[in-house]
């Protein structure tokens, strides 16, 4: 793999850095692209990830995620919507929603799709709790409100090598590491 490019498709510059910094040794070059794509309503991120590799096919080798923080005391909420939400209420109107609420946890779960000589998904979970209030201004989305089990520190109060070792993201990334370097 050490003579392609890997496009991640995303918008997100955050996401993109992550990817670049744990998959840069393994392709000749990793590049963002914000290919325009329809996004589905479904209930589960495999869902959406099933339906973006499809429509994303011809521009292999590829990688596209969706990830979504799924609040227990909000019935999941905000979920495959979590983007969506971020940028309608952002954090202020999840704590909102979390006013008075003695049920904190919340998990954030990551699904990664690849195309390549063969398409693939790779999971990963991340439980925690939802704080009282911000804390923090590293990283990017929830970061600032989502504390991981058995830290006291936020996703945004860590710095990016720690959030990669325990967070959704860097678990699915670990797994589809594992199979790159199977294929190497």
């Amino acid at each position: 793999m050490k003579d392609e490019t890997l496009t991640v498709i995303t918008s997100n510059q955050g996401k993109y850095r992550e990817y670049k910094k744990r998959l840069g040794d393994h392709y000749e070059e990793v590049e963002m692209s914000n290919v325009g794509y329809p996004e589905i309503q479904a209930s589960r991120l495999e869902e959406v990830v099933d339906f973006a590799l499809e429509k994303l096919a011809t521009h292999s080798p590829l990688v596209i995620d969706d990830s979504g923080l799924f609040v227990d005391a909000l019935g999941g909420f905000p979920g495959v919507y979590s983007a969506y939400v971020m940028n309608t209420i952002g954090c202020d109107g999840i704590l909102s929603l979390m006013e008075d609420r003695d049920r904190r946890e919340a998990r954030f779960e990551c699904v990664i799709g690849y195309i390549g000589e063969e398409r693939k998904k790779f999971k990963g979970t991340a439980e925690g709790t939802i704080i009282e209030e911000q804390r923090g201004s590293k990283g990017f989305g929830y970061d600032p409100i989502f504390s991981p089990k058995g830290y006291e520190k936020t996703y945004a109060e860590m710095t990016s090598q720690e959030k990669n070792e325990i967070s959704h993201r860097g678990r699915s990334m670990e797994k589809f590491l594992d199979f790159v370097r199977t294929t190497e």
